[in-house]
């Protein structure tokens, strides 16, 4: 099934230029799984009395073009395989005149919070969800390696404001804090996230800044060092 919905870019998805946010673009994918798992009955409750949730494992992100203010953008989602404990899915993002705004792949991890590891996905979830075809763009690995080195420019305490409704970090937070260590000026043409252990409420995360051949990295680490996540944020195309 592929599934969608309509909106207008808010004043508060926008940024200091009047554009959809990257954050906010991470937000229209992200609740568009969500809405599509709902309508089909497999949504948050249904995995809860499972003691199961999905839990992002990457992202790869092209971006095109960033909507303005009051623009009609339509947001769409598929899944294209499930193997194992694994679920991949795409997305894009079309802009009021049908073009092509941004394009994501994304890989999800079926966990048990009670055996507290990954487990199959159930057939009920395969049947329901289907699949369609891979969008066309450049597929990356999903393991993200960053340069060493960098510096620690931000340090944030993890409070109730980040957490969803699985008591962890929301995969969205992430990005939002990595973003706000961007250089001004530096427009994003493409965005590629791993996601490596859970941030809880009273965690300390620290991001380090890392100028990377192809654009800028930022690693969200805890107290000893280790990584959250890893995000790195490409380099917009002159003549994108």
């Amino acid at each position: 099934m592929i599934d969608s919905f309509t909106s207008q870019v808010r004043y508060s998805e926008t940024d200091e230029k009047g554009l959809l946010s990257i954050p906010s673009l991470i937000n229209y994918f992200q609740d568009t799984s969500a809405f599509q798992a709902e309508k089909l009955g497999i949504g948050i409750g249904w995995l809860k009395s499972r003691n199961t949730a999905w839990i992002l494992s990457s992202w790869q992100i092209d971006i095109l073009r960033r909507p303005a203010l009051g623009e009609t953008v339509t947001a769409r989602t598929w899944a294209y395989d499930f193997h194992g404990f694994f679920g991949m899915r795409n997305f894009d993002l079309h802009d009021g005149e049908g073009k092509l705004a941004a394009r994501a792949n994304s890989c999800w991890i079926l966990f048990d919070f009670v055996k507290g590891r990954p487990v199959k996905v159930f057939p009920e979830l395969t049947e329901a969800y289907g699949l369609h075809d891979k969008i066309e763009m450049e597929y990356l690995p999903r393991k993200l390696q960053l340069p060493e080195g960098g510096e620690v420019q931000e340090t944030f305490l993890i409070g109730r404001q980040y957490l969803d409704t699985n008591h962890h970090v929301n995969n969205g937070q992430y990005i939002a804090m990595a973003a706000s260590c961007l250089p001004e000026g530096f427009e994003v043409g493409s965005l590629r996230a791993e996601y490596r252990r859970q941030a809880l409420l009273g965690d300390t995360m620290a991001a380090r800044v890392i100028q990377a051949e192809d654009g800028i990295g930022v690693s969200l680490e805890n107290e000893q060092g280790e990584p959250y996540a890893l995000v790195l944020f490409g380099n917009a195309k002159k003549d994108a």
